[in-house]
C-alpha cells in the first residue's frame, strides 16, 4: 500500500475548512476553446426512444431545407465562457476564502486558453493543462494532463492529438493501448507533470455501467503506475463519487478535486495545500502523497438541478459576450453540405433558426426559470453525504 492520504471536507459544514492553508486550486474547468462532441444527442436516440421521432425530425428538416446531413460525430458545442472569464470566475471563488488560487484550465485536447492566458499578467503563472481523450478499444477515457513543461507543450500535445486522431483507423487489436500507454510514459518522466484520471467511472459513451467499469479496471492495471490519483468530480453524484473512491481505495491511489465546470458556475471543489506555486502543488500530490479536497456549497444542492443549470448555461443568449459568442446557435458548430465546419447559425435560412429547431431549447430554458427551476430543486434534493466513505484515508 501507497503511504498517501486524502482528506475530504465541506466547507458548508467546516466554514474555517481553508484558514490552515496558503493557496486553493482549481482543477479541470473549460472554456471557449473546449470543442464538446454532441456525439450524446444520437446515443440519448437510441436510449430513450421517446426522442427518437423527435430527432429524426430535426434530422429530416436540416437535409430537406438547408442540404445538411446530420452527423453528431463531427458537431460540437463551446461553453459559453471566454479564457479570461473562466479564469477570472475560478479565482475570484478562491480568494473569496482568503487564499491565493492556482486555475489550471483543461479544455478538451487543446492548451489554447493557457497559451492565451499567459499574456494576461495576472494569469501569466498558468500551468499548460489539457484534458486528453486517450482512446481505449472503441471508446476513450478523460485524463486530466497538467503543467506540462513550457518549452514542450506544443509537442507533447501534437503527439497526443495524434494518437486520437488516429485511433479510429487503427485495426491491430490493442495498438490503441499500446499508443496511449508509451505516452504515458513518456508524460510521466516529466517530474512536474501531474497526470489525473477524470471522472474514472463515469460512462461516458454509454457503453453500458458493466462494460464502462470493466475498460475503467483494464486501463488501470495496464497504466496505475503512470496515473497519480482520480478525481472526484464537481459534476458527478455523490454515489459515483463514493464509487471512486472505492476504487481509489482498491488500488492504492490518491483522490484529488476537478470540477469539470462548462458553464457559469465555479468548479464545485477544490484543493486546499500550503504550495505556492504549481510545481509545488505537484510535488505535494504525485511525490509527498498528499491531498485535501474542499468541497464548495453548490455540490450541496441537487445533482440533477445544478445539471440542468449547467444545460440552460449552454444554450443561454449572452447579448454583453465577445462578438461571435452571443446566441447559441453561434457556439454550435457543424459540417454544411460541403463539408467545412460552420457555426449553425450560418446553416439557418435567413440566418434564423427554424421554430421546430429551437423548441427543445425553449424547453430548457423554461425549465431552468423561477419557480420551475425552484420546484424541481425541491424534488431532486438530496441528503446524501461523502463522509461515509471519503473521511480521513491513510
Amino acid at each position: 500500500m501507497r503511504d498517501l492520504r486524502t482528506r475530504i471536507g465541506y466547507l458548508w459544514r467546516e466554514p474555517e475548512a481553508a484558514a490552515e492553508y496558503a493557496t486553493g486550486v482549481s482543477l479541470h474547468s473549460h472554456t471557449n476553446q473546449s470543442k464538446e462532441t454532441l456525439d450524446f444527442l444520437a446515443k440519448l436516440g437510441s436510449n430513450y426512444r421517446w426522442l427518437t421521432p423527435i430527432l429524426r425530425g430535426r434530422e429530416r428538416l436540416a437535409r430537406e431545407r438547408h442540404g445538411v446531413e446530420v452527423d453528431y460525430a463531427k458537431g460540437y458545442w463551446t461553453p459559453p465562457l471566454t479564457p479570461r472569464m473562466a479564469f477570472d470566475l475560478e479565482r475570484s471563488q478562491i480568494e473569496k476564502l482568503r487564499l491565493q488560487a492556482l486555475v489550471s484550465i483543461t479544455d478538451h485536447d487543446n492548451i489554447q486558453a493557457p497559451t492565451l492566458l499567459r499574456a494576461v499578467p495576472s494569469a501569466r503563472h498558468i500551468p499548460m493543462s489539457v484534458e486528453w481523450s486517450a482512446p481505449v478499444g472503441d471508446v476513450a477515457v478523460h485524463l486530466g494532463i497538467h503543467n506540462l513543461p513550457s518549452a514542450h507543450a506544443a509537442e507533447l500535445m501534437a503527439e497526443m492529438e495524434w494518437i486520437t486522431t488516429l485511433a479510429a483507423h487503427r485495426s491491430e487489436p490493442g495498438a490503441n493501448d499500446r499508443a496511449v500507454t508509451a505516452m504515458l510514459e513518456r508524460l510521466n518522466n516529466f517530474p512536474s507533470v501531474l497526470v489525473i484520471f477524470n471522472h474514472p467511472l463515469w460512462d461516458l459513451y454509454q457503453i453500458g455501467q458493466k462494460a464502462a467499469d470493466e475498460m475503467t479496471h483494464r486501463f488501470i492495471q495496464r497504466n496505475e503506475k503512470f496515473l497519480h490519483a482520480f478525481e472526484l468530480n464537481g459534476l458527478r453524484s455523490w454515489e459515483e463519487n463514493r464509487k471512486v473512491g472505492a476504487l481509489a481505495a482498491e488500488w492504492g491511489q490518491l483522490l484529488i478535486s476537478g470540477g469539470d465546470r462548462h458553464g457559469l458556475e465555479p468548479n464545485a471543489n477544490i484543493n486546499l495545500t500550503r504550495a505556492v506555486t504549481f510545481n509545488e502543488f505537484v510535488n505535494e500530490v504525485r511525490y509527498l502523497r498528499d491531498s485535501h479536497v474542499l468541497f464548495m456549497p453548490q455540490y450541496a444542492e441537487p445533482w440533477k438541478h445544478r445539471l440542468l443549470c449547467s444545460t440552460v448555461d449552454a444554450v443561454r443568449n449572452y447579448p454583453d459576450a465577445p462578438q461571435g459568442m452571443q446566441r447559441w446557435d453561434e457556439r454550435v458548430f457543424h459540417p454544411d453540405k460541403h463539408g467545412e465546419m460552420r457555426p449553425v447559425s450560418e446553416l439557418w435560412a435567413k440566418g434564423r433558426p427554424p421554430r421546430i429547431a429551437i423548441a427543445p431549447l425553449l424547453l430548457v430554458r423554461m425549465l431552468g426559470t423561477w419557480p420551475v427551476s425552484g420546484s424541481l430543486r425541491m424534488a431532486w434534493g438530496e441528503k446524501h453525504e461523502l463522509k461515509t466513505l471519503l473521511g480521513e484515508m491513510a
